[in-house]
């Protein structure tokens, strides 16, 4: 008769129950999968042999593009996905997924222009859309050399080079340049994938780079820390209050101090384009997200863990790859928002201690 009363009891705790021992047992020495984005890529593989040191958990992220890490979580394939463009709320909502931002970081111009120091070059947003449509072909137009007159510009091909594979830093570049040239907003557009009308596609931000390195007159985009790894010329960019500004972490933190995080639904606040008389144009978050509904509450709580730890210990492998960390309010502002999540009608965040 005892045993029976407790088996009825055990059932009826249920679901929550096996929850609550899933999400108290400890996770000690178990991965972590994530895929996506390749922009915070560098970061995200430092962070994960920094914590694997101190927990012994591993992450295994594969850098396969924004748009092939919304698909993989979408699926659950994969313990978290990676976007570098914030995921509209209507695919959030329906697919059951939460956002939250992991880092901040920026896109820049690589340009490879013999004879030339590429970090003297000046450009403006109009003139980026004019040579992503085919308008402006040669390194020493008019248009060009006209805002470069300390410059010998060679009379070359320009080469544009874009990223082939569904990707966030293509979203962050073509929402940028749209912003700023009706020609490129009117014939390419902005998303993950658009319809290039000249250049050479390759895959990832590495490719890209190689590609610009590889051909004279080559000129992409490539999230920062790439540039700077690889000792690349990235140019000078007008920004929106009209002066010529070099990329630098300063240049970023003044972009990113205008950002609306209060307002922003989901967390998708925008850094581009912002003012400030050293704001660099092109700045951006990077996203993480997770399943509403995890099917396995104690695999999505080690991701929770990882960026909660990322957010206290990560600031000096950020400040080395050339990324900047969230402000601690932002970063309590997604803390608060792993507290919706649920796993049989259990919290998963704070984490239960034993």
């Amino acid at each position: 008769m005892v045993i029976q009363s407790a088996c009825r009891i055990l059932r009826a705790l249920g679901a929550a129950t096996a929850a609550a021992i899933a999400l108290t047992a400890p996770a000690h020495a178990q991965d972590m999968t994530g895929a996506g984005a390749t922009f915070p890529a560098p970061i995200y593989s430092s962070w994960g042999e920094d914590y694997a040191k101190v927990s012994g958990g591993r992450l295994n992220y594969q850098a396969l593009g924004s748009g092939a890490g919304v698909t993989q979580i979408v699926n659950r394939t994969v313990d978290f996905g990676a976007s570098d463009s914030p995921v509209a709320a209507e695919k959030l909502e329906k697919e059951k997924l939460l956002q939250f931002p992991a880092v901040i970081g920026a896109v820049v111009i690589v340009v490879n222009i013999p004879g030339v120091d590429g970090s003297k070059v000046r450009l403006t947003g109009e003139l980026l859309g004019e040579i992503y449509v085919g308008r402006i072909r040669l390194w020493n137009d008019p248009k060009i050399t006209a805002i470069n007159p300390s410059l010998k510009l060679p009379q070359i091909p320009i080469s544009p080079a874009y990223r082939a594979d569904s990707s966030g830093t293509t979203s962050i570049f073509t929402k940028y340049v749209s912003s700023v040239s009706q020609i490129f907003k009117e014939r390419t557009g902005a998303g993950n994938s658009v319809a290039w009308r000249t250049g050479l596609g390759a895959p990832g931000n590495a490719g890209v780079a190689a590609a610009v390195k590889n051909i004279k007159g080559g000129i992409g985009y490539v999230e920062f820390a790439y540039a700077a790894e690889n000792g690349m010329q990235a140019l000078m960019l007008a920004n929106k209050d009209g002066n010529f500004v070099s990329p630098s972490v300063p240049a970023f933190l003044e972009a990113a101090s205008h950002a609306d995080w209060a307002n922003a639904k989901n967390m998708a606040a925008t850094m581009q384009n912002m003012p400030g008389a050293t704001s660099w144009p092109i700045v951006s978050s990077t996203y993480i997200l997770v399943p509403r509904d995890p099917k396995d509450p104690a695999r999505t709580l080690r991701v929770l863990k990882f960026f909660d730890w990322s957010y206290r210990n990560g600031a000096a492998t950020a400040d080395r790859l050339h990324y900047i960390m969230l402000p601690p309010n932002v970063q309590d502002l997604a803390r608060q928002q792993w507290t919706t999540l649920t796993a049989g009608g259990i919290p998963l965040w704070p984490p239960a201690t034993n």
